[in-house]
């Protein structure tokens, strides 16, 4: 299992959220973030000014089995890029251990719902 951490623009979410679904990825955690990033530069709208090298973003995180780790970073590259600076960062962290706390299940199984056999 893997936990893919992503770091998008907030503007993209909805876009991200989209193609994750489309891979057959329904479930994740996201929070609205914010971060110092490389570029520097003030900027002044109505007469006020704005540093941009605070900026707003939005983190996801996932947990997957290790054969929908490739298809979740396409799904989010894909989605998130502009081709600006500032699109991102993908992370991809082992995970060693899961449990689903209302059954019990473990491992690969506590992230899906097994389907009824007949």
């Amino acid at each position: 299992m893997k936990k893919v951490e992503a770091i998008i623009r907030k503007s993209k979410f909805d876009e991200v959220k989209e193609a994750l679904s489309e891979v057959g990825i329904d479930f994740f955690s996201f929070w609205d973030v914010r971060g110092v990033g490389k570029a520097r530069q003030e900027r002044i709208y109505r007469g006020i000014k704005y540093d941009t090298g605070t900026i707003e973003r939005t983190k996801l995180s996932i947990i997957v089995r290790d054969k929908n780790v490739e298809k979740t970073v396409l799904a989010i590259m894909k989605a998130a890029r502009t081709g600006e600076i500032g699109d991102g960062k993908i992370f991809i962290i082992d995970i060693k251990e899961s449990y689903r706390i209302r059954t019990g299940e473990s491992g690969d199984e506590s992230l899906y719902i097994k389907e009824e056999e007949s």
